[in-house]
Protein backbone atom coordinates (compact mmCIF):
# COMPACT_ATOMS: atom_id res chain seq x y z
CA UNK A 1 0.00 0.00 0.00
CA UNK A 2 1.33 3.87 -0.55
CA UNK A 3 0.98 6.68 -2.12
CA UNK A 4 -0.03 6.81 -6.91
CA UNK A 5 3.32 6.64 -8.66
CA UNK A 6 5.74 5.82 -5.76
CA UNK A 7 6.93 2.10 -6.88
CA UNK A 8 4.46 -0.17 -5.18
CA UNK A 9 3.58 -2.30 -8.58
CA UNK A 10 7.81 -1.91 -9.88
CA UNK A 11 8.58 -3.41 -6.56
CA UNK A 12 6.53 -6.31 -6.51
CA UNK A 13 7.74 -6.69 -10.64
CA UNK A 14 11.49 -6.89 -9.19
CA UNK A 15 10.30 -9.34 -6.64
CA UNK A 16 8.75 -12.10 -9.17
CA UNK A 17 10.36 -10.83 -12.10
CA UNK A 18 7.44 -9.54 -14.29
CA UNK A 19 6.58 -6.40 -15.76
CA UNK A 20 2.87 -5.57 -14.83
CA UNK A 21 3.45 -1.98 -14.55
CA UNK A 22 4.46 -1.47 -17.78
CA UNK A 23 1.25 -2.59 -18.65
CA UNK A 24 -1.08 -0.57 -16.51
CA UNK A 25 -2.60 2.45 -18.14
CA UNK A 26 -1.30 5.75 -17.85
CA UNK A 27 1.35 3.98 -15.17
CA UNK A 28 -0.72 3.54 -12.32
CA UNK A 29 -3.09 0.41 -11.18
CA UNK A 30 -6.61 0.26 -10.82
CA UNK A 31 -7.49 -3.11 -9.82
CA UNK A 32 -6.78 -4.71 -6.70
CA UNK A 33 -4.05 -7.69 -7.75
CA UNK A 34 -2.79 -10.66 -5.99
CA UNK A 35 -0.12 -12.84 -6.88
CA UNK A 36 2.24 -15.70 -5.07
CA UNK A 37 5.90 -14.79 -5.19
CA UNK A 38 8.31 -17.73 -4.64
CA UNK A 39 11.07 -16.10 -2.66
CA UNK A 40 15.09 -16.62 -3.33
CA UNK A 41 14.42 -18.28 0.41
CA UNK A 42 12.21 -21.28 -0.88
CA UNK A 43 9.21 -19.34 0.99
CA UNK A 44 6.16 -18.36 -0.92
CA UNK A 45 4.36 -14.65 0.01
CA UNK A 46 0.82 -13.81 -1.60
CA UNK A 47 0.89 -9.89 -2.18
CA UNK A 48 -2.18 -8.12 -3.19
CA UNK A 49 -1.32 -4.92 -5.11
CA UNK A 50 -3.75 -1.98 -3.85
CA UNK A 51 -4.08 1.17 -6.09
CA UNK A 52 -2.87 4.62 -4.67
CA UNK A 53 -5.14 6.95 -6.58
CA UNK A 54 -7.10 9.17 -4.29
CA UNK A 55 -10.54 7.03 -6.24
CA UNK A 56 -10.03 3.57 -5.12
CA UNK A 57 -9.83 4.46 -1.04
CA UNK A 58 -12.53 1.76 -0.77
CA UNK A 59 -10.23 -1.05 -2.94
CA UNK A 60 -7.26 -0.22 -0.11
CA UNK A 61 -9.65 -0.61 3.32
CA UNK A 62 -10.74 -4.17 1.60
CA UNK A 63 -6.92 -4.75 1.06
CA UNK A 64 -6.04 -4.01 3.97
CA UNK A 65 -8.98 -5.93 6.17
CA UNK A 66 -7.95 -9.46 4.02
CA UNK A 67 -4.22 -9.09 4.94
CA UNK A 68 -2.10 -10.63 7.75
CA UNK A 69 0.94 -7.67 6.86
CA UNK A 70 1.12 -4.27 5.55
CA UNK A 71 4.11 -3.65 3.62
CA UNK A 72 3.90 0.53 3.32
CA UNK A 73 5.77 1.54 0.27
CA UNK A 74 7.23 5.04 0.07
CA UNK A 75 9.29 6.68 -1.89
CA UNK A 76 12.56 7.83 -0.66
CA UNK A 77 12.72 11.34 -3.06
CA UNK A 78 8.91 12.18 -2.79
CA UNK A 79 8.42 11.26 1.61
CA UNK A 80 4.99 10.77 3.01
CA UNK A 81 2.16 11.98 1.10
CA UNK A 82 -1.43 11.94 1.06
CA UNK A 83 -2.18 8.30 0.75
CA UNK A 84 0.67 7.14 2.98
CA UNK A 85 -1.05 8.64 5.40
CA UNK A 86 -4.48 6.69 4.44
CA UNK A 87 -3.01 3.73 4.07
CA UNK A 88 -1.55 3.74 7.88
CA UNK A 89 -5.05 4.57 8.55
CA UNK A 90 -6.46 1.48 7.18
CA UNK A 91 -3.67 -0.72 8.51
CA UNK A 92 -4.26 0.63 12.17
CA UNK A 93 -8.41 0.26 11.56
CA UNK A 94 -7.69 -3.21 10.19
CA UNK A 95 -4.98 -3.93 12.87
CA UNK A 96 -2.53 -5.48 10.57
CA UNK A 97 0.69 -4.66 11.20
CA UNK A 98 2.80 -2.69 8.89
CA UNK A 99 6.58 -2.99 7.21
CA UNK A 100 7.83 0.27 5.79
CA UNK A 101 9.79 -0.27 2.52
CA UNK A 102 11.60 3.07 1.24
CA UNK A 103 11.88 2.84 -2.57
CA UNK A 104 13.31 4.74 -5.07
CA UNK A 105 16.89 4.68 -2.83
CA UNK A 106 18.53 4.67 -5.96
CA UNK A 107 17.75 8.07 -7.33
CA UNK A 108 19.72 11.30 -6.83
CA UNK A 109 17.40 13.38 -4.66
CA UNK A 110 16.55 10.30 -2.10
CA UNK A 111 16.66 11.02 1.65
CA UNK A 112 15.85 7.86 3.46
CA UNK A 113 16.18 9.34 6.34
CA UNK A 114 13.80 12.51 5.96
CA UNK A 115 11.14 9.96 5.26
CA UNK A 116 11.86 8.24 8.48
CA UNK A 117 11.51 11.75 10.42
CA UNK A 118 8.54 12.08 8.72
CA UNK A 119 6.94 8.34 9.34
CA UNK A 120 7.70 8.78 12.95
CA UNK A 121 6.32 12.51 13.07
CA UNK A 122 2.91 10.90 12.07
CA UNK A 123 3.04 8.23 14.81
CA UNK A 124 4.67 5.23 13.41
CA UNK A 125 7.27 4.00 15.85
CA UNK A 126 10.14 3.02 14.12
CA UNK A 127 12.85 0.12 14.97
CA UNK A 128 15.50 2.34 15.14
CA UNK A 129 13.65 5.17 17.13
CA UNK A 130 12.88 2.37 19.85
CA UNK A 131 9.44 1.11 18.43
CA UNK A 132 8.39 -2.10 16.42
CA UNK A 133 7.73 -0.98 13.17
CA UNK A 134 10.81 -2.37 10.31
CA UNK A 135 12.03 -0.05 8.32
CA UNK A 136 13.84 -1.90 4.75
CA UNK A 137 15.33 0.76 1.74
CA UNK A 138 15.13 -0.88 -1.29
CA UNK A 139 14.98 -0.13 -4.69
CA UNK A 140 13.26 -1.79 -7.63
CA UNK A 141 15.22 -0.61 -10.50
CA UNK A 142 17.96 -1.68 -9.53
CA UNK A 143 16.43 -5.15 -7.53
CA UNK A 144 18.82 -4.11 -4.30
CA UNK A 145 17.06 -4.40 -0.52
CA UNK A 146 14.75 -7.53 -2.24
CA UNK A 147 16.15 -10.04 0.52
CA UNK A 148 16.08 -7.53 3.47
CA UNK A 149 12.38 -7.26 2.43
CA UNK A 150 11.76 -10.83 2.60
CA UNK A 151 13.44 -11.26 6.01
CA UNK A 152 11.71 -8.56 7.27
CA UNK A 153 8.59 -10.06 6.15
CA UNK A 154 9.28 -13.34 7.36
CA UNK A 155 10.78 -12.78 10.96
CA UNK A 156 7.11 -10.38 11.36
CA UNK A 157 5.01 -14.05 10.07
CA UNK A 158 7.05 -15.38 12.51
CA UNK A 159 6.52 -12.88 15.75
CA UNK A 160 2.82 -13.02 14.85
CA UNK A 161 3.04 -16.78 14.53
CA UNK A 162 0.93 -16.53 11.33
CA UNK A 163 -0.97 -20.15 11.15
CA UNK A 164 -4.16 -21.33 9.25
CA UNK A 165 -6.39 -24.12 9.27
CA UNK A 166 -5.74 -26.42 5.99
CA UNK A 167 -8.32 -29.28 7.68
CA UNK A 168 -12.52 -28.54 6.78
CA UNK A 169 -14.59 -26.09 5.08
CA UNK A 170 -12.94 -23.22 3.91
CA UNK A 171 -13.48 -19.38 4.68
CA UNK A 172 -12.32 -17.05 1.80
CA UNK A 173 -12.53 -13.40 0.62
CA UNK A 174 -13.62 -11.95 -2.69
CA UNK A 175 -10.68 -9.45 -3.75
CA UNK A 176 -12.29 -8.46 -7.15
CA UNK A 177 -15.20 -9.67 -9.60
CA UNK A 178 -16.00 -9.80 -13.24
CA UNK A 179 -17.95 -11.15 -15.91
CA UNK A 180 -16.26 -13.40 -18.53
CA UNK A 181 -18.16 -13.92 -21.52
CA UNK A 182 -17.76 -17.31 -21.81
CA UNK A 183 -17.24 -18.14 -18.60
CA UNK A 184 -19.79 -15.91 -16.89
CA UNK A 185 -19.19 -14.50 -13.23
CA UNK A 186 -15.81 -15.13 -11.80
CA UNK A 187 -14.54 -14.17 -8.40
CA UNK A 188 -10.92 -13.83 -7.35
CA UNK A 189 -11.07 -15.02 -3.83
CA UNK A 190 -8.02 -15.38 -1.46
CA UNK A 191 -8.14 -18.36 0.83
CA UNK A 192 -8.23 -17.19 4.54
CA UNK A 193 -8.64 -20.92 6.47
CA UNK A 194 -9.78 -24.48 5.32
CA UNK A 195 -9.63 -25.75 1.98
CA UNK A 196 -11.90 -24.81 -1.03
CA UNK A 197 -12.77 -27.16 -3.51
CA UNK A 198 -14.33 -27.77 -6.60
CA UNK A 199 -17.85 -29.09 -6.70
CA UNK A 200 -18.81 -27.56 -3.60
CA UNK A 201 -21.82 -25.19 -2.68
CA UNK A 202 -20.61 -21.69 -1.98
CA UNK A 203 -22.54 -18.42 -0.83
CA UNK A 204 -20.53 -15.29 -1.61
CA UNK A 205 -22.43 -12.43 -0.26
CA UNK A 206 -26.02 -12.30 -1.74
CA UNK A 207 -25.09 -15.12 -4.43
CA UNK A 208 -24.91 -18.41 -4.50
CA UNK A 209 -23.55 -21.46 -6.46
CA UNK A 210 -21.53 -24.73 -7.49
CA UNK A 211 -17.81 -24.09 -7.87
CA UNK A 212 -17.60 -25.33 -11.27
CA UNK A 213 -13.60 -24.78 -11.95
CA UNK A 214 -10.96 -23.17 -9.69
CA UNK A 215 -8.03 -21.24 -11.59
CA UNK A 216 -4.32 -20.26 -9.96
CA UNK A 217 -3.45 -16.78 -10.71
CA UNK A 218 -1.51 -18.26 -13.85
CA UNK A 219 -4.57 -19.69 -15.49
CA UNK A 220 -4.44 -22.87 -14.52
CA UNK A 221 -7.03 -25.61 -13.54
CA UNK A 222 -6.76 -26.97 -9.92
CA UNK A 223 -9.16 -28.84 -7.49
CA UNK A 224 -8.44 -27.19 -4.21
CA UNK A 225 -7.05 -24.17 -3.18
CA UNK A 226 -5.08 -23.85 0.12
CA UNK A 227 -4.84 -20.90 2.64
CA UNK A 228 -2.95 -18.06 1.23
CA UNK A 229 -3.75 -19.35 -2.27
CA UNK A 230 -5.23 -16.42 -4.35
CA UNK A 231 -7.81 -18.41 -7.12
CA UNK A 232 -10.30 -17.75 -9.95
CA UNK A 233 -13.51 -19.28 -9.12
CA UNK A 234 -16.59 -20.03 -11.67
CA UNK A 235 -20.14 -21.22 -11.22
CA UNK A 236 -21.65 -18.52 -9.66
CA UNK A 237 -25.41 -17.74 -10.53
CA UNK A 238 -24.27 -13.69 -9.93
CA UNK A 239 -21.74 -11.75 -9.49
CA UNK A 240 -20.89 -11.15 -5.86
CA UNK A 241 -19.30 -7.45 -4.47
CA UNK A 242 -15.90 -6.99 -4.07
CA UNK A 243 -15.00 -7.75 -0.16
CA UNK A 244 -17.77 -10.07 0.20
CA UNK A 245 -17.06 -13.31 2.38
CA UNK A 246 -17.54 -16.82 0.39
CA UNK A 247 -18.88 -19.69 2.60
CA UNK A 248 -19.26 -23.19 2.29
CA UNK A 249 -22.61 -24.82 3.32
CA UNK A 250 -23.61 -28.24 2.62
CA UNK A 251 -25.99 -28.45 -0.32
CA UNK A 252 -28.10 -26.37 -3.07
CA UNK A 253 -31.13 -25.85 -0.83
CA UNK A 254 -29.30 -24.31 1.66
CA UNK A 255 -27.47 -21.87 -0.72
CA UNK A 256 -30.40 -20.64 -2.09
CA UNK A 257 -32.35 -20.03 1.30
CA UNK A 258 -29.32 -18.13 2.69
CA UNK A 259 -28.99 -16.35 -0.56
CA UNK A 260 -32.15 -15.60 -0.77
CA UNK A 261 -32.55 -14.19 2.94
CA UNK A 262 -29.27 -12.00 2.07
CA UNK A 263 -31.05 -10.63 -0.75
CA UNK A 264 -34.02 -9.06 1.21
CA UNK A 265 -31.70 -7.82 4.05
CA UNK A 266 -29.93 -6.11 1.27
CA UNK A 267 -32.96 -4.84 -0.05
CA UNK A 268 -34.32 -3.75 2.92
CA UNK A 269 -31.50 -1.49 3.89
CA UNK A 270 -31.12 -0.14 0.49
CA UNK A 271 -34.83 0.72 1.05
CA UNK A 272 -33.84 2.14 4.11
CA UNK A 273 -31.46 3.98 3.34
CA UNK A 274 -33.19 5.83 0.53
CA UNK A 275 -35.74 6.62 3.40
CA UNK A 276 -33.62 8.29 5.77
CA UNK A 277 -32.10 10.60 3.00
CA UNK A 278 -35.43 11.79 1.37
CA UNK A 279 -36.17 12.81 5.56
CA UNK A 280 -32.25 14.12 6.03
CA UNK A 281 -33.05 16.11 2.90
CA UNK A 282 -33.19 20.08 3.94
CA UNK A 283 -36.56 21.56 2.02
CA UNK A 284 -35.48 23.92 -0.18
CA UNK A 285 -35.07 27.80 0.33
CA UNK A 286 -36.08 30.90 -1.83
CA UNK A 287 -32.47 31.77 -1.68
CA UNK A 288 -31.06 28.20 -2.51
CA UNK A 289 -31.19 27.80 -6.54
CA UNK A 290 -32.66 24.41 -7.32
CA UNK A 291 -29.79 21.56 -8.07
CA UNK A 292 -29.54 20.37 -11.55
CA UNK A 293 -29.42 16.51 -11.67
CA UNK A 294 -26.92 14.63 -13.34
CA UNK A 295 -27.84 11.22 -14.44
CA UNK A 296 -24.91 8.68 -15.18
CA UNK A 297 -24.82 5.01 -15.78
CA UNK A 298 -21.10 3.31 -15.02
CA UNK A 299 -19.93 0.53 -16.74
CA UNK A 300 -16.46 -1.02 -16.08
CA UNK A 301 -14.26 -4.40 -16.67
CA UNK A 302 -14.45 -5.62 -12.74
CA UNK A 303 -16.53 -5.25 -9.39
CA UNK A 304 -14.37 -3.38 -7.43
CA UNK A 305 -13.67 -0.67 -9.93
CA UNK A 306 -17.46 -0.11 -10.72
CA UNK A 307 -17.13 0.70 -7.11
CA UNK A 308 -14.31 3.03 -6.87
CA UNK A 309 -15.65 5.19 -9.93
CA UNK A 310 -19.38 5.09 -8.62
CA UNK A 311 -17.43 6.38 -5.10
CA UNK A 312 -15.47 9.50 -7.06
CA UNK A 313 -18.08 10.42 -9.29
CA UNK A 314 -20.56 10.75 -6.45
CA UNK A 315 -17.35 12.81 -4.74
CA UNK A 316 -18.53 15.52 -7.20
CA UNK A 317 -21.73 15.94 -6.10
CA UNK A 318 -22.07 20.19 -5.37
CA UNK A 319 -24.52 22.52 -4.60
CA UNK A 320 -25.78 23.52 -8.02
CA UNK A 321 -25.43 19.47 -9.50
CA UNK A 322 -26.47 16.16 -7.79
CA UNK A 323 -24.75 13.36 -9.62
CA UNK A 324 -27.12 10.88 -9.79
CA UNK A 325 -25.75 7.22 -10.49
CA UNK A 326 -28.74 5.19 -11.70
CA UNK A 327 -27.38 1.94 -13.08
CA UNK A 328 -23.92 0.11 -12.64
CA UNK A 329 -22.92 -2.93 -14.18
CA UNK A 330 -19.33 -4.86 -15.36
CA UNK A 331 -18.73 -5.34 -18.81
CA UNK A 332 -18.91 -3.48 -21.99
CA UNK A 333 -21.75 -0.88 -22.79
CA UNK A 334 -25.07 -2.85 -24.22
CA UNK A 335 -27.99 -1.98 -26.10
CA UNK A 336 -29.68 -2.21 -22.71
CA UNK A 337 -27.75 0.96 -21.36
CA UNK A 338 -28.34 2.77 -24.00
CA UNK A 339 -31.76 2.20 -23.93
CA UNK A 340 -32.17 3.35 -20.10
CA UNK A 341 -29.66 6.48 -21.03
CA UNK A 342 -32.06 7.89 -23.41
CA UNK A 343 -35.22 7.13 -21.45
CA UNK A 344 -33.90 9.49 -18.62
CA UNK A 345 -31.38 11.22 -20.41
CA UNK A 346 -28.14 9.85 -18.74
CA UNK A 347 -24.29 9.99 -19.75
CA UNK A 348 -22.57 6.82 -20.14
CA UNK A 349 -19.42 6.14 -18.15
CA UNK A 350 -17.37 3.17 -19.46
CA UNK A 351 -13.89 2.49 -17.26
CA UNK A 352 -11.63 -0.06 -19.06
CA UNK A 353 -14.36 -1.61 -21.32
CA UNK A 354 -13.99 -2.32 -24.91
CA UNK A 355 -15.15 0.39 -27.30
CA UNK A 356 -18.22 1.15 -28.58
CA UNK A 357 -19.11 -0.99 -31.93
CA UNK A 358 -20.00 1.42 -34.83
CA UNK A 359 -24.12 0.88 -34.79
CA UNK A 360 -24.08 1.44 -31.07
CA UNK A 361 -21.80 4.42 -31.70
CA UNK A 362 -23.61 6.16 -34.59
CA UNK A 363 -27.09 5.19 -32.34
CA UNK A 364 -25.49 6.89 -29.82
CA UNK A 365 -24.11 10.46 -31.82
CA UNK A 366 -28.15 9.94 -33.39
CA UNK A 367 -29.71 10.36 -30.07
CA UNK A 368 -27.42 12.81 -28.30
CA UNK A 369 -26.51 10.69 -25.65
CA UNK A 370 -23.12 11.47 -24.19
CA UNK A 371 -20.38 8.32 -24.16
CA UNK A 372 -17.23 8.84 -22.10
CA UNK A 373 -14.90 5.93 -22.81
CA UNK A 374 -11.64 6.32 -20.31
CA UNK A 375 -8.51 3.94 -19.41
CA UNK A 376 -7.15 5.99 -16.84
CA UNK A 377 -9.27 7.14 -13.62
CA UNK A 378 -7.35 10.91 -14.07
CA UNK A 379 -9.08 11.67 -17.36
CA UNK A 380 -12.15 10.17 -16.57
CA UNK A 381 -12.72 12.35 -13.52
CA UNK A 382 -11.51 15.24 -15.47
CA UNK A 383 -13.69 14.47 -17.91
CA UNK A 384 -16.91 14.58 -16.16
CA UNK A 385 -16.14 17.11 -13.95
CA UNK A 386 -15.96 19.48 -16.97
CA UNK A 387 -19.23 18.15 -18.11
CA UNK A 388 -20.82 19.07 -14.88
CA UNK A 389 -19.19 22.65 -14.74
CA UNK A 390 -21.12 23.13 -17.86
CA UNK A 391 -23.86 21.74 -16.77
CA UNK A 392 -24.54 23.59 -13.43
CA UNK A 393 -26.49 26.70 -13.78
CA UNK A 394 -24.03 28.75 -11.32
CA UNK A 395 -24.94 32.27 -9.57
CA UNK A 396 -25.50 35.11 -10.30
CA UNK A 397 -23.23 37.90 -8.53
CA UNK A 398 -23.28 41.73 -8.58
CA UNK A 399 -19.57 42.74 -9.55
CA UNK A 400 -18.34 46.51 -10.35
CA UNK A 401 -17.34 46.54 -14.13
CA UNK A 402 -16.29 50.03 -13.65
CA UNK A 403 -16.04 53.80 -11.64
CA UNK A 404 -16.18 56.73 -13.24
CA UNK A 405 -15.49 60.19 -11.36
CA UNK A 406 -17.48 63.64 -10.98
CA UNK A 407 -15.58 66.33 -11.94
CA UNK A 408 -17.94 68.51 -13.22
CA UNK A 409 -21.83 69.07 -12.56
CA UNK A 410 -23.94 71.00 -15.31
CA UNK A 411 -27.48 72.03 -14.68
CA UNK A 412 -30.35 72.23 -17.53
CA UNK A 413 -33.20 74.60 -16.62
CA UNK A 414 -35.94 76.10 -18.38
CA UNK A 415 -37.29 72.89 -19.92
CA UNK A 416 -41.05 72.89 -20.99
CA UNK A 417 -43.38 71.29 -18.21
CA UNK A 418 -44.31 68.20 -20.67
CA UNK A 419 -40.57 67.15 -20.46
CA UNK A 420 -40.21 67.17 -16.64
CA UNK A 421 -38.32 69.46 -14.23
CA UNK A 422 -34.95 70.51 -14.10
CA UNK A 423 -32.39 68.02 -14.77
CA UNK A 424 -28.42 67.71 -13.30
CA UNK A 425 -25.82 65.78 -15.15
CA UNK A 426 -22.43 64.78 -13.76
CA UNK A 427 -19.41 65.19 -15.80
CA UNK A 428 -17.47 62.33 -15.47
CA UNK A 429 -14.15 60.62 -16.19
CA UNK A 430 -14.55 56.60 -16.29
CA UNK A 431 -11.67 55.76 -14.24
CA UNK A 432 -11.36 51.91 -14.13
CA UNK A 433 -13.20 49.07 -16.46
CA UNK A 434 -16.39 50.52 -18.27
CA UNK A 435 -19.44 52.49 -17.70
CA UNK A 436 -22.66 50.94 -19.44
CA UNK A 437 -26.30 52.45 -19.96
CA UNK A 438 -28.09 49.26 -19.37
CA UNK A 439 -26.20 48.83 -16.23
CA UNK A 440 -27.22 49.56 -12.32
CA UNK A 441 -25.26 52.74 -11.62
CA UNK A 442 -24.15 52.66 -7.30
CA UNK A 443 -23.08 56.26 -6.45
CA UNK A 444 -20.76 56.85 -3.28
CA UNK A 445 -19.57 59.67 -1.23
CA UNK A 446 -16.34 59.04 1.12
CA UNK A 447 -16.60 55.61 0.51
CA UNK A 448 -20.48 55.75 1.62
CA UNK A 449 -23.56 54.29 -0.44
CA UNK A 450 -25.59 57.47 -0.95
CA UNK A 451 -28.16 55.80 -4.15
CA UNK A 452 -28.56 53.12 -6.52
CA UNK A 453 -30.67 53.07 -9.41
CA UNK A 454 -30.46 53.00 -13.49
CA UNK A 455 -28.84 54.83 -15.94
CA UNK A 456 -31.31 57.52 -17.24
CA UNK A 457 -28.82 58.70 -20.27
CA UNK A 458 -25.21 58.84 -20.65
CA UNK A 459 -23.73 61.02 -23.54
CA UNK A 460 -20.05 61.40 -25.25
CA UNK A 461 -19.05 64.39 -26.60
CA UNK A 462 -22.87 65.60 -27.07
CA UNK A 463 -23.53 61.79 -28.83
CA UNK A 464 -25.71 58.89 -26.81
CA UNK A 465 -23.95 55.81 -26.30
CA UNK A 466 -24.29 52.66 -24.77
CA UNK A 467 -21.03 52.08 -22.97
CA UNK A 468 -17.55 54.46 -22.31
CA UNK A 469 -14.12 53.05 -21.78
CA UNK A 470 -11.39 53.75 -19.16
CA UNK A 471 -9.87 57.58 -20.00
CA UNK A 472 -12.79 58.68 -21.46
CA UNK A 473 -15.14 61.52 -20.69
CA UNK A 474 -18.64 61.84 -19.98
CA UNK A 475 -22.22 63.08 -19.04
CA UNK A 476 -24.49 60.76 -17.00
CA UNK A 477 -27.69 61.21 -15.46
CA UNK A 478 -29.05 58.70 -12.67
CA UNK A 479 -32.88 58.58 -12.67
CA UNK A 480 -34.13 60.30 -9.22
CA UNK A 481 -31.34 61.52 -8.01
CA UNK A 482 -29.62 65.20 -8.76
CA UNK A 483 -27.46 65.33 -5.20
CA UNK A 484 -24.21 65.28 -7.06
CA UNK A 485 -20.96 66.76 -5.53
CA UNK A 486 -17.69 67.02 -7.16
CA UNK A 487 -15.05 63.97 -6.38
CA UNK A 488 -18.57 61.44 -6.01
CA UNK A 489 -17.83 57.90 -7.53
CA UNK A 490 -20.07 56.22 -9.59
CA UNK A 491 -19.79 52.82 -9.69
CA UNK A 492 -21.13 50.48 -12.70
CA UNK A 493 -22.68 47.25 -11.27
CA UNK A 494 -23.38 44.06 -13.47
CA UNK A 495 -24.29 40.63 -12.82
CA UNK A 496 -22.03 37.81 -13.81
CA UNK A 497 -23.05 33.91 -13.56
CA UNK A 498 -19.87 32.60 -11.69
CA UNK A 499 -19.93 28.98 -12.70
CA UNK A 500 -18.30 26.39 -10.29
CA UNK A 501 -14.68 25.06 -10.33
CA UNK A 502 -13.48 21.85 -11.47
CA UNK A 503 -10.47 21.34 -8.66
CA UNK A 504 -7.73 18.55 -8.71
CA UNK A 505 -5.27 18.07 -5.92
CA UNK A 506 -1.99 16.66 -6.62
CA UNK A 507 -2.95 13.35 -4.72
CA UNK A 508 -5.72 12.53 -7.23
CA UNK A 509 -8.76 14.08 -4.90
CA UNK A 510 -11.33 15.90 -6.92
CA UNK A 511 -14.36 18.14 -5.64
CA UNK A 512 -16.27 21.23 -7.68
CA UNK A 513 -15.96 24.00 -5.68
CA UNK A 514 -18.66 26.40 -6.20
Amino acid sequence: MGHVDHGKTSLLDALRQTSVAAREAGGITQHLGAFVVSMPSGASITFLDTPGHAAFSAMRARGAAVTDVVVLVVAADDGVMPQTLEAMSHAKAANVPIVVAINKCDKPAADPERVKVQLASEGLLLEEMGGDVQVVEVSAVNKTGLDNLEEALLLQADLMDLKARIDGPAQAYVVEARLDRGRGPLATAIVKAGTLVCGQHVVVGAEWGRIRAIRDMVGNLTDQAKPAMPVEIEGLRGLPMAGDDIIVVESEERARMLSAGRKKKYEKDRLRRIDEGRTEAPEPSEDVPERVEMPIIVKADVQGTVQAVTDALKSLNSPQVFVNVVHVGVGPISQSDFDLAQACGACIVGFNVKNLPTSLSLAASRASIKVKIHRVIYHLLEDIGNLIVDKAPGTFETQVAGEAQVLNIFELKGRSKSKGDDVKIAGCRVMDGRVTKSSTMRLLRSGEVMFEGSCVSLKREKQDVDTVGKGNECGLVIGDWDDFQIGDVIQCLEQVNRKPKFISSESGAVRIEC
